[in-house]
């Protein structure tokens, strides 16, 4: 055989060999999840590189590199599974409207950067589905970066409400002073007399069944009882909730309560089994003990947010935690596909987050392993690493473009749909 036709035969059992360990890896990061709403997830993934990028958490980082300046930046607190959407705006414990990252189930102890290699991935690769060109994707990425190690080099932690926002998030932020509860509610549920209950359309929202209501009724009540005010989460009506990407098929409900009176003080509640961290697998040696994952998460959130989401509280259901918190709209992310022709709506936009993510890492600073805030304040001040994480977000960018490309030819091929 010519050495031509060898290397040929090479690079097609290689490029078989990779596509074969990519299918596996998201097979297994998908074991045991609802078969309908994993299908749902399967069927997302094909639409676009980004909600690639959204679902599979565990790829991205194991493709990131190990090395390097991934390896000597100082450890903190880490979102994990930081991306474009994955920061939003929420009611906090104090009623009040925050912006602020909002995902916190990959959360875990890790490098400053890896973060930071993440959401700048995310920027690039979320580019196109946005209607972003790539040179102001790239005026982005190093504009994400700038605000970053300048409100990092601040050492100190503040936090973005609606008077000190900036680009989309002062739009975003503006619109919700004028969203009333009761509309929200309507957007859910219907009234059956002076009752509620919910709109299941498939789309946010899919029945449960008898054991599944008895066994979140039962312990939505136990729950209330260690509450100031047990009549608050009387239990209405249960349904599974779809929502997200990355965690589609995860153990999830959506719960309307009393709260303070029927029909229109009617609260909603999400309920989410919380799974181990995809970024901490990679580092388990320096990764704290956790009771649980759920006290992981809401330890974690409750750390790094400036102020905490209303009703956040860890749950422990039949030996399995769950994460419980009040309901969030979808709509509460910045519009970002409608201004993406606006640079500077844009760029205030990117400053905001990363305004987000410092504040974050110095919130946390200090606590069970994590860097204090001076050696975040001379990483801040570090030039080499920051040219470095651009190229590595470019990298990565080609390559969840790349395993996409791949998904999508094996997902035609029924090779996901019945999975």
């Amino acid at each position: 055989m010519q050495l031509n036709a060898l290397i040929e035969v090479a690079e097609n059992q290689e490029i078989k060999r990779s596509t074969m360990n990519i299918l596996k890896r998201i097979r297994v990061a998908n074991l045991g999840r609802d078969p309908e709403r994993l299908a749902m997830k399967y069927h997302a993934m094909r639409t676009n590189p980004f909600v690639f990028l959204r679902g599979t958490c565990h790829l991205f980082y194991d493709r990131l590199p190990k090395d390097g300046i991934l390896k000597s930046a100082p450890l903190t607190w880490c979102c994990g599974d930081l991306h474009l959407e994955n920061f939003g705006s929420y009611k906090g414990d104090n009623r009040l409207v925050y912006f602020d990252i909002n995902d916190f189930d990959e959360a875990a102890l890790a490098p400053a950067n890896w973060d930071i290699s993440r959401v700048m991935t995310s920027i690039l690769v979320g580019a196109h589905t946005y209607g972003i060109t790539p040179e102001n994707a790239s005026l982005l990425c190093a504009q994400f970066l700038d605000a970053y190690a300048t409100f990092l080099a601040s050492g100190k932690a503040r936090w973005i409400e609606r008077e000190t926002a900036d680009g989309l998030v002062k739009i975003l932020l503006d619109q919700l002073q004028q969203r009333k509860r009761i509309d929200f509610l309507n957007a859910r549920t219907i009234k059956k007399g002076k009752l509620r209950q919910f709109k299941l359309d498939g789309k946010k929202t899919l029945p449960v069944t008898n054991a599944q209501r008895k066994q979140v009724m039962h312990a939505i009540e136990q729950f209330a009882k260690s509450q100031a005010h047990p009549e608050f989460y009387e239990v209405l009506d249960v349904a599974r909730r779809i929502a997200g990407t990355g965690s589609l098929g995860v153990d999830r409900y959506t719960i309307l309560v009393q709260g303070k009176g029927s029909p229109n003080q009617n609260y909603l509640l999400d309920l989410k089994q919380a799974l181990p961290s995809s970024i901490a697998r990679h580092l388990p040696k320096i990764q704290p003990v956790w009771n649980n994952q759920a006290e992981r998460v809401v330890t974690l959130q409750q750390r790094m947010q400036a102020v905490s989401m209303a009703f956040l509280h860890s749950l422990v259901i039949n030996n399995e935690a769950y994460v419980l918190r009040g309901l969030q709209p979808i709509e509460d992310r910045v519009p970002i596909a409608k201004y993406h022709n606006h640079i500077e709506y844009l760029s205030g936009t990117v400053r905001s987050m990363a305004q987000c993510l410092a504040w974050a890492q110095l919130r946390s600073s200090g606590r069970q392993g994590s860097a204090i805030a001076d050696e975040l304040i001379d990483f801040s001040q570090r030039k080499k690493w920051r040219n470095k994480i651009t190229i590595l977000a470019y990298e990565m960018a080609a390559q969840v473009k790349s395993d996409w490309v791949i998904y999508c030819e094996e997902y035609d091929k029924n090779m996901f749909k019945n999975s």
